[in-house]
Order: structure tokens, then sequence, then C-alpha cells
């Protein structure tokens, strides 16, 4: 399997905020199109991440002393949203590269970031290998890096490595040593040593391709090996930039589905005879059950807007207090669109009635889609750390999940 190039050899455009909404808009709109067709025949969406890679989009992140747009979360979760809204899986895949562009941000030295934030304007794609196989002995089962001659030598099994198969590089979790402090080891996508399997078979998100990297021996300079461990150790909204784009996604998936329900209510739907109406869509249980999905799925959109500017205003005066009240509020936007996207998935069926479960339609792809990314983070989770801030005032604790 080749990796994803882009037809652009030099640089991709750096887009302002509004460029990047409007051209993250188009394009959602555009992957809508087929997205039934490729998850019902699990097609691979290379053609839409070499479209999405040349926009420009995966650029909006890197900062502006590197030459990048270096556009705030808000935008960046709009961004996801509205590519989300279209095809969810497509949405996903590059959700690790810009988790990888802020570790550099944070995390590498300046000859690494000139190296990466480059390939980035180039219109490089970061994927990701970080789950550890296995749920006994976790000791057993882990990554690790060791010293070998200018560098390290990895070794190591992943799982749910989403992006990976269409990356140029992978970065890759992995512990110095065994029991080292963890690292990110920078390998290239077709390096000797480096396998990425496709063997993803999720009953949602089907053409992630969150599959399976195999890492053997494979060498890495040291100058390719940047610190994770230390992320923690301050205050940080590491964790809560990653948590924004997953809720983004919810959200994209929440609203196409209740787009979708309605114009099948419009245009396929039966009223039931006890409605005595012409139309379902004049059914007022239909109407009464659609608007109060309605109400959900505009609860999480406002809430993800919200959490976009916690973010970024944690960014500018960062402290424990504003990193916690950023956590905070990406928790509660978690937390409503994991709901919002199950249950509009879920209710779609209830509005639209029997025909609406016919497999060639694939409208269960939505209720497949939310319920199998939501899993990502346990929303209770989000709801307990709302809980405890809200009794006794404690913040979240410092990871990359909150």
């Amino acid at each position: 399997m080749t990796t994803l190039t882009t037809s652009c050899p030099s640089t991709v455009p750096v887009l302002s905020a509004a460029e990047a909404v409007r051209v993250a808009r188009e394009l959602g709109e555009r992957f809508a199109e087929e997205a039934a067709e490729r998850d019902a025949r699990r097609l691979l969406p290379y053609d839409e991440l070499r479209v999405l890679a040349d926009s420009g989009l995966l650029a909006i992140t890197v900062p502006a002393e590197h030459g990048g747009a270096d556009l705030p979360a808000d935008v960046v979760a709009e961004v996801f949203r509205a590519i989300a809204q279209g095809d969810p899986n497509v949405a996903q895949i590059p959700h690790s590269h810009f988790v990888y562009v802020n570790h550099l941000r944070h995390q590498a030295g300046p000859a690494q970031q000139a190296f990466f934030f480059d390939q980035v304007l180039r219109g490089a794609w970061f994927g990701n290998a970080q789950s550890e196989l296995g749920t006994k002995h976790v000791r057993d089962y882990r990554t690790t890096l060791t010293p070998a001659e200018g560098g390290w030598l990895l070794n190591g099994t992943k799982g749910y490595c989403t992006g990976a198969l269409f990356a140029d590089w992978v970065p890759v979790l992995a512990h110095l040593d065994v029991d080292g402090p963890m690292h990110v080891a920078w390998v290239e996508r077709d390096q000797p040593g480096v396998t990425v399997v496709d063997d993803w078979d999720g009953l949602g998100q089907r053409t992630t391709a969150s599959g399976t990297v195999r890492l053997a021996d494979v060498r890495v300079p040291a100058e390719r090996v940047t610190p994770y461990a230390t992320t923690f150790d301050q205050p940080q909204v590491y964790g809560a930039f990653a948590q924004l784009l997953h809720a983004a996604i919810d959200v994209g998936i929440a609203r196409r589905a209740v787009t979708d329900a309605a114009a099948f209510v419009r245009t396929s739907s039966r009223p039931y005879p006890d409605a005595g109406v012409e139309r379902a869509a004049e059914d007022p249980l239909v109407v009464h059950a659609l608007g109060e999905t309605e109400v959900a799925v505009r609860a999480a959109e406002a809430l993800l807007a919200e959490a976009g500017r916690a973010v970024d205003e944690a960014r500018a005066r960062l402290s424990e207090e504003s990193a916690g009240a950023a956590s905070l509020a990406v928790a509660a936007v978690r937390a409503a669109g994991t709901t919002a996207s199950v249950d509009a998935g879920s209710r779609l069926f209830e509005v639209c009635g029997t025909r609406s479960a016919l497999a060639r339609l694939n409208l269960d792809r939505h209720w497949r889609n939310a319920r199998t990314h939501t899993l990502h983070d346990p929303a209770a989770w989000k709801v307990q750390h709302l809980g405890r801030w809200v009794v006794d005032g404690v913040l979240p604790p410092r990871h990359g999940q909150v």
C-alpha cells in the first residue's frame, strides 16, 4: 500500500480563518455525496484525502513563525465539524495529524520544528501509532525504544492506528527501554521495519483504516525523537484540544443525522393513519421528535463553539485554572455530543418509519458511526469531571483524554 501523496509538490495554500471554514464546508458537502457508498462497500477515501491535503486545511495550525496560518482552536473545531457532517470517516483520519502538529509546537526542539512544520506546509500527513495491544500485563506489550548506534531501535505493535495507512510520517508513542518515560518516535510510513495492516473491522467508521502498525527494529535517528511524558507536568490544553476535535466529529455526525431524517420525512415517509394528515411531515409526533432532536444538536453545536473559545482563552493566558476551565468546557461538549449523535442516529428511524431501515439506503451508518466514534473516551467520565467541579471545585486531571 502506498502512502498518500499530494498533487502539490511545493507548498499548500495558507488559509485565513474564513477561508478555512468555507473550504471545509464545501469539502464536507462534496464528501457527503458518496459517503454512504464508501461505507457500504468499505471503499477507503484516498481521493477525498488527497483533496483534503491539497486544500491547505492540514496546515492551518502550523505556527505563524514557521509560515503557517496558526488558526485558533474554535476555527479548527468548526473545520472538523463541517467535514464530519459530510463524512465522519474522512474527518477522523486527520485527527491525529492535528494532535501531533500540536505536540511539535510544545515538545519539539527548534530544528525538529523547522523540519516537520515545513513538511506539513508541503502537504505531508501525520498518522498515529499510540494504543498498545493486549489487556493483561501491559508491560509485556510495550512498544520500546532501545539505544542503537546513532539513535534508537523501535519495536512493538500498535492498534487503532487511524491515519497511519495514508500517512507520510507515523508518530509512535514508545517507552525508553520498557520502563523509561514515554517519547514520540517519528518514522516514515514506508521505511524498513514499518508495516501497516488494514485490519480494522469496526461496525462504524468503517473507512478510517484504523488498523495495526507493526514495528520491527525500525531505526530512528536521535533527532527524530521528541519527549512526551513531560507534556502533562504543567498546565496545558494538549488533551483538551484533542478532545475538542473528537467532539466536533460527534457533533457533525449528529447534524447530518437530523438533516437526513428531515429529508426522508419530507420525501419518502408515509404518515401514520391515526395522525389524520396527508404528509408525514405534518404528523405532530414526528414534528415533535425532530424538534427535540434539533434542540439537542443545537445545544451540542453551541457547546462546541464555547469549548473552542475556552481552549483559545486558556492558550492565551495559561494557568491551572484556565486549563481546567478549558477541560471542563470540552468535557461538556463531549458528553452532549455523545448523547446528541447517538440519539439522533437512532431516532432517525423512529421519525422516518419502516422504509428507512432498508439496507440499500444505509441510513444506519449515522448511528454506527456515532456509536463507534463516541467509544474513544467514556462520556460518563466527562460528566464525573463536571460533577466533581460543581460539588467541590476539583479540576480535571492532567492527561491526554481531558
